[in-house]
């Protein structure tokens, strides 16, 4: 075997190695693309519904999703203790199958 055709060999199996590397990096990217992604969606979902109830003032409510964790928080205020816990309500029935964290604290108008 001549220099020439080692160097082709080892070359063809450096890049073989390569392409599988490739190939697990886009599918890992894939999967935190569509993690990032389903988080987003469950947090405007959460979002959206806290807006749309008239229980809740959401105007001080930030809503942050983990697919990964599958959690949702809710941080910010609200005037009354009620709307502290209708706020959780809504997010777990929204959010089905999510841990809901509610750090909403009570802040009287």
């Amino acid at each position: 075997m001549t220099i020439y055709t080692a160097l082709i060999v080892v070359a063809a199996i450096l890049s073989s190695a390569a392409c599988g590397n490739t190939m697990r990096g886009i599918k890992t990217d894939t999967e935190n693309a569509t993690e990032k992604t389903a988080a987003g969606v469950e947090t405007m979902d959460v979002k959206a519904a806290l807006i749309a109830d008239g229980r809740v003032d959401a105007a001080n409510i930030n809503v942050d999703t983990s697919a990964s964790t599958k959690t949702v928080v809710l941080k910010g205020s609200v005037p009354t203790a009620e709307q502290r816990t209708a706020a959780e309500a809504i997010a777990r029935d929204q959010a089905k199958g999510y841990t809901i964290t509610n750090n909403l604290t009570v802040v009287p108008q």
